[in-house]
């Protein structure tokens, strides 16, 4: 007979490990053969997972949508995942790692209740992966959609299988002691969720090509196919003016307009504009024209991936909700 605490247990699972309804894989822990299993997922299917009677692998993917993404770490070496987990941070990402019920890990993102396109989710975690020379690890779901290529897609096992839990397998650690969490239900009851607008905010900031899906509307004739828009740092600095660090602040803004698609000139031309706006402090002079298209022509000649977050110019002009900047706790 299920308890009251059973039932919340196993909707608060399939809160975060949810997907298609009438398939799932399974596997045989004698054996290790894996298969799929023609059937719907039922609160009986979660709770044989979590005694440990019988995995539970989740099709992420429905239709072009998912509510999770996971990037399979097949080495026992914990270094990758952590530092995954710090860079998804920067982007205002949280990560969470899973040991796997072999020997490597997985690192779960987590997206609210209406799930997110999946191809947003991949490009940015495949975004994440390059940036911590480890390209070639699996991401899941492997697909941006389903058709009739792939009508199921593919199933990862999900956490916390019930006979592994006592051998510190398939369970959340805290990245920075890589020890388990001592209460997982606690755990997963705090873990966040990101909401798809946020990714849409990475991906545009980030100029990350994302492959158009068939529910994605192409733009009308005439409609403007980039949005024009900065952080929240940006913002200000362009609306107010600065105080000081106006050099630095003119190459970081550069290449802030350069991320935009404006042309060189164009960009030189609006930080005219902005200079107008400045006073700097102690009677300094304001930044000239020679300086703003020396600080672009810095900016327009390389493909700056940084945000300049940690630069004594950008600081007073920083959001703690920037995605690109988002503090944990701090």
């Amino acid at each position: 007979m299920k308890t009251a605490g059973t039932m919340q247990k196993i909707k608060l699972f399939r809160e975060f490990f949810s997907g298609l309804t009438h398939a799932y894989g399974t596997r045989d822990s004698g054996t290790g053969r894996c298969w799929q299993v023609k059937a719907p997922v039922t609160d009986k299917t979660v709770l044989d997972h979590l005694k440990g009677l019988r995995p539970y692998g989740v099709y992420l993917l429905t239709g072009n949508r998912t509510r999770a993404v996971a990037a399979d770490f097949d080495d026992p070496d914990p270094f990758p995942p952590v530092e995954f987990v710090n860079a998804a941070l920067h982007y205002g990402l949280p990560a969470y790692i899973e040991t796997s019920k072999s020997k490597g890990f997985h690192v779960w993102l987590f997206f609210d209740k209406k799930g997110v396109e999946a191809s947003k989710a991949r490009v940015i975690v495949q975004r994440i992966l390059e940036e911590i020379d480890s390209p070639k690890t699996e991401v899941f779901p492997k697909q941006d959609r389903l058709d009739a290529a792939a009508s199921y897609g593919n199933f990862i096992f999900a956490p916390l299988f019930g006979r592994l839990i006592s051998e510190g397998k398939t369970v959340f650690i805290d990245p920075y002691t890589l020890e388990p969490y001592k209460d997982q239900w606690e755990f997963l009851k705090n873990a966040e969720r990101a909401a798809e607008p946020l990714l849409d905010e990475i991906i545009e900031l980030n100029a990350l090509a994302v492959p158009r899906t068939p529910a994605s509307r192409p733009p009308a004739q005439g409609e403007a196919t980039t949005k024009f828009s900065l952080p929240p740092c940006a913002r200000a600095m362009l609306k107010n003016g600065v105080f000081r660090y106006q050099r630095v602040s003119c190459f970081r803004l550069a290449v802030h307009l350069k991320r935009l698609g404006l042309p060189q000139d164009v960009a030189a031309s609006a930080l005219k504009a902005w200079a107008l706006k400045n006073r700097p402090f102690n009677g300094k002079r304001i930044i000239t024209d020679g300086e703003i298209i020396e600080q672009t022509t810095y900016a327009f000649a390389r493909n700056y991936r940084t945000y300049g977050c940690e630069s004594e110019a950008i600081k007073p002009y920083c959001d703690p909700r920037c995605p690109v900047r988002r503090r944990s706790g701090k």
